[in-house]
């Protein structure tokens, strides 16, 4: 009988159709993580550094965020009170949010197109005309004092170039306080800052645009591409696209991490705190008045805004060549 019943077709057919229990998440992976255990050998080094130095730090400015610290006393639970300060009692952080985020909305994608399109005409001319242009775009960003030309351009006397030019032309008959009057200096910073953004990104454009396989272009001409302009879209984007999604982190974080230029221009504080930005108050509390507490809150505010926002951009990237 027993015997019989393991030899029943109907038994056995019921047996061979029984669905397999999927393997749960964990499972999975740490499959996939022995498969792949010699790259996630060579990655260890890098990954500690940069859990130790960047994952770590910013779990600590988010717990300390929650608390009241001087740096002489131990940290001291608050709860939301410093969120609460931050938004409700400081009006300067809300002065500097909406400069950040003017900032950041000029800034970020002007920087972000001008850096392809030099990129995209420069990739065009001849090898040792490329480099030399590449080293020209990409010189103000890692020049040291470069801030130093920009204040002799905006010089509120009579020497300075932009003031000495428009007294030469009879369009002023006093000259400028440019870096002292509350309606010029954000446009200053912002031109300022434009002038400067051709660095990593631009480099980034440059490389992505060397390693389009030139084959796709003629396989695209069959396919129906007809201009340039098509070839842009269809092939060369989409076969950049690791390069844009780095290039749009890099301006974001750049549009929103302003603070150099704004410190180097228009003083710290500035009139009025006209040029004021998130940055430039986090320095304020957190290395001026050392309440690490809101400093951190601060940190922790512009954290999400860029994270935030670098998921929207990065959302927005994926629809390119569609």
């Amino acid at each position: 009988m027993h015997n019989a019943s393991l030899q029943d077709p109907e038994v056995t057919m019921s047996a061979a159709i029984r669905p397999v229990k999927p393997q749960s998440w964990w499972k999975r992976k740490l499959a996939e993580m022995k498969a792949s255990k010699h790259s996630y050998i060579l990655l260890a080094p890098y990954m500690i550094l940069f859990t130790l130095f960047t994952i770590f730090p910013v779990v600590i400015s988010m717990i300390l965020s929650f608390t009241y610290f001087n740096m002489l006393e131990f940290p001291r639970f608050v709860g939301w009170d410093n969120y609460t300060r931050l938004f409700l009692e400081d009006d300067i952080f809300l002065v500097a949010l909406k400069n950040t985020l003017l900032f950041a909305a000029i800034t970020g994608p002007i920087s972000y197109l001008a850096c392809f399109l030099f990129a995209w005409v420069i990739n065009e001319l001849g090898p040792r005309l490329r480099a030399f242009m590449t080293l020209i775009f990409y010189a103000p960003s890692i020049s040291g004092n470069i801030y130093f030309i920009w204040l002799m351009i905006f010089s509120g006397d009579r020497y300075g170039i932009a003031n000495g030019m428009l007294i030469k032309l009879g369009l002023i008959l006093e000259p400028i306080q440019w870096l002292k009057t509350e309606a010029l200096i954000m446009p200053i910073i912002i031109l300022v800052q434009l002038w400067l953004s051709l660095g990593t990104g631009f480099l980034a454009f440059i490389a992505g645009l060397q390693t389009v396989d030139k084959t796709l272009y003629e396989a695209g001409a069959v396919d129906g591409v007809r201009n340039r302009w098509q070839e842009l879209w269809f092939i060369t984007l989409p076969s950049m696209r690791p390069q844009l999604m780095f290039g749009a982190v890099i301006q974001l974080t750049t549009s929103f991490a302003v603070a150099d230029v704004s410190i180097a221009l228009a003083g710290f504080p500035s009139v009025n705190y006209a040029a004021e930005t998130i940055v430039t108050h986090l320095i304020d509390f957190g290395t001026t008045r050392f309440e690490m507490g809101f400093a951190s809150a601060i940190a922790t505010v512009l954290f999400i805004l860029m994270v935030g926002t670098n998921l929207i951009v990065q959302k927005l990237l994926r629809k390119v060549g569609e």
